[in-house]
């Protein structure tokens, strides 16, 4: 079995010099020997190592890169010589994987997750990743060339943030190159084909790795292929709603493992997502060197984002002693720039621990019920909120429509209580309406005060709660912040990496120059002069990695600075916001005293008019009884003339029956007028 992967190891190493093959010193077999498997494994290993040999530039990029880069990466001439035992093992084992992958991911799943776990060969790792995503055969593939000929509306964007992506890494840090190139390739074929999500700062990260494997047609599959069946979407979608979901998962794992570093964080206001947004969005790419980040990125490539909150959880459970004692500027320091170096001796130990966490899926699942619950809940009130703005401008109409009525009624009033024709019972049908609507009129201040008290208790409980959109542009800056300071720390370790190369050479070059004292005067200076070149060369780059340190300093400054100007920019609009509402109020109030005084002047002048009517019918009816008192005086005084008539009548001895008759019709006439005005009297007096 040795000869089935001397051949693909052979087809997948270069040397610097030359892109001819090199073959392992394994034990030789002529092709003839080879089984049809083998050969078919052999043509697709090949496949790959000719894709790759297709520009020479790309291959000297790619293999420079990755030896700055401190990855797993050999170069072609020890890794062909040099293979141990157990790298030959775990090549014929993954040989056999690739070239059975369908047989052997049925029947032994648990097997295979284990060896990823383990760590996938580099040279392995290309079609190991397809082959785990089923990526390897996707009909997208065909279109990636028609996609690079259309304009797409990120464009700009994508070019701004190339340069961020992976800055100090060989393959991508000059401007123009080719990685540049392909990366925004591929970062633009999915721009187009996923238009609701285009493009999202930090997914660049993970094509960055892609293409760091593969070809950019087979990361432009693999990537469609992540962002469809991993979550990463989800995670990418402008309203990033998974990333609030992962961000209350890890929050609850916090608390039901970690309790006392969850309260520490509380009292802090140390929110997960300042330190765990960036390990969901680039699975750890931006936290660790590149070895550590690939190999959690095989686990995830396998099993999904439960390696990252497992390997997010380990990681707080190895240093919550010393997060403890830290505040939260000092916790943001300990995860830029603490945590990253932790492993630099290796990723087992760190993939150990997070095995080690214990992870419930039935769980994550109520924990997702509960989030949509959560957030449903908020929707509703926000529904509910909007719905009581609306009843409360309808009752704000209904209560001006009842004052213009109400005006509507008092003008009325007066214009009745001043026409010649009078009429006392409309008068007091009007005042009843008038009474009626100012009844109706408190009635509704009332309800509207109901209404505006309970707005304000829900627009406080909705409060309580974050805004989707400022967590939206908080997690942005967040995103960008983490990336340049990624960035920083990224340049800053190159420089300590190369402080600790030259110590290195100063002190072979001490053990070289140990007892060479004896030497002639000459030499000695000379040796001298190479020991104080070496000591100016040390302080340069002692003083190089100072001035990186202070610009990254200056940066996170700047950054925090920028921050801090946002938040008082918001709360600024919030105070003018808040001034404006009391003018308004204030305005709102001025008016409704002018109303009520002015219905106040209205009724007291109604009062007035309604004591000068009363007043008016009292006389009316005292000159009605004088009228009638002088009436029945001056009935007596006929009936009085009628009896002295009657008398000188008898006396004269004449014709005083006719007089007598033209008496009484006089006192009858008298009587009739008399019994009119008492009735007119009477009605007059009725409605007082």
């Amino acid at each position: 079995m040795a000869s089935q992967v001397a051949s693909p190891s052979a087809s997948l190493h270069t040397t610097s010099s030359s892109t001819t093959l090199s073959t392992p010193a394994l034990s030789p077999s002529s092709p003839s020997q080879l089984s049809p498997d083998d050969l078919e494994l052999l043509a697709k290993l090949e496949e790959q190592n000719r894709l790759l040999e297709t520009d020479s530039k790309s291959l000297k990029s790619v293999n420079g890169s990755r030896r700055n880069s401190g990855s797993s990466l050999v170069s072609s001439s020890s890794a062909s010589s040099n293979l141990s035992h157990l790298e030959e093992d775990s090549w014929i084992l993954w040989g056999r994987i690739v070239n059975e992958w369908e047989d052997v991911r049925k029947k032994k799943e648990k097997q295979v997750k284990e060896l990823v776990r383990k760590g996938i060969p580099h040279h392995f790792r290309a079609i190991v990743w397809q082959l785990l995503c089923s990526a390897q055969s996707m009909p997208i593939k065909d279109q990636y060339s028609e996609l690079l000929k259309m304009t797409s509306p990120c464009e700009k964007l994508i070019r701004r943030d190339i340069a961020r992506t992976y800055p100090e890494h060989n393959f991508f840090k000059e401007k123009d190159s080719l990685g540049q190139e392909v990366l925004f390739n591929v970062m633009k074929a999915y721009s187009l084909v996923d238009r609701e999500v285009g493009y999202c700062q930090g997914s660049a990260f993970i094509v960055g790795l892609l293409l760091m494997q593969m070809p950019e047609e087979e990361a432009f599959c693999v990537f469609v292929k992540l962002m469809q069946d991993y979550r990463l979407r989800e995670l990418f979608k402008p309203s990033m709603a998974e990333l609030g979901l992962c961000m209350y998962q890890f929050e609850c794992m916090i608390q039901e493992h970690l309790p006392e570093l969850f309260i520490h964080f509380q009292s802090q206001s140390f929110h997960t997502s300042m330190y765990a947004s960036s390990w969901f969005l680039t699975i750890f790419l931006t936290t660790f060197p590149l070895p550590i980040a690939t190999r959690i990125f095989d686990i995830f490539m396998s099993e999904g984002l439960e390696i990252v909150f497992r390997v997010g959880l380990a990681l707080l459970q190895m240093n919550q002693a010393e997060l403890m004692q830290l505040d939260m500027e000092g916790m943001l320091q300990h995860f830029q720039k603490v945590i990253p170096h932790q492993f630099d001796g290796g990723p087992d130990k760190l993939i150990q621990a997070a095995y080690q966490v214990k992870y419930n899926s039935k769980k994550m699942k109520k924990l997702e019920k509960e989030y949509t619950t959560i957030k449903t809940k908020e929707m509703e009130e926000q529904v509910e909120i909007k719905r009581l703005r609306t009843e409360n401008r309808l009752l704000k109409q209904r209560i001006e429509t009842l004052e213009k009525e109400s005006a509507s009624l008092a003008d009325r009033l007066i214009q009745h209580k001043c026409s010649s024709n009078y009429n006392e019972d409309f008068v007091l049908q009007l005042e009843k309406e008038l009474v009626q609507a100012r009844l109706n009129e408190a009635e509704s201040q009332c309800a509207l005060k109901e209404m505006q008290d309970k707005v304000l208790d829900l627009e406080k409980r909705n409060n309580s709660f974050p805004d989707e959109n400022n967590i939206a542009r908080l997690q942005e800056e967040l995103i960008a912040v983490k990336l340049r300071e990624a960035e920083a720390i990224m340049g800053l370790k190159e420089l300590r990496q190369q402080v600790r190369d030259l110590e290195e050479h100063w002190q072979r070059h001490l053990a070289r120059t140990t007892g060479r004292w004896k030497d002639p005067p000459k030499k000695n200076a000379v040796n001298e002069l190479q020991d104080e070149l070496m000591t100016i060369r040390l302080r340069e780059a002692e003083t190089q990695a100072e001035i990186r340190e202070i610009k990254q300093r200056m940066m996170e400054m700047e950054t925090q600075n920028q921050i801090n100007s946002n938040h008082l920019r918001r709360a600024e609009q919030e105070v003018i916001s808040l001034r404006e509402k009391v003018q308004y109020l204030s305005v709102q109030n001025k008016g409704l005293l002018t109303q009520l005084s002015e219905a106040k002047r209205k009724q007291a002048e109604i009062e007035c008019k309604n004591k000068e009517e009363v007043m008016a019918v009292r006389l009316r009816e005292a000159d009605s009884i004088a009228a009638v008192a002088e009436l029945q005086q001056h009935i007596a005084e006929l009936e009085i003339q009628k009896e002295e008539g009657k008398l000188q009548g008898q006396l004269n001895k004449s014709d005083s029956n006719q007089y007598i008759r033209e008496l009484k019709d006089q006192i009858a006439e008298l009587n009739h007028e008399l019994r009119c005005l008492k009735a007119r009297g009477a009605s007059q007096a009725t409605p007082l």
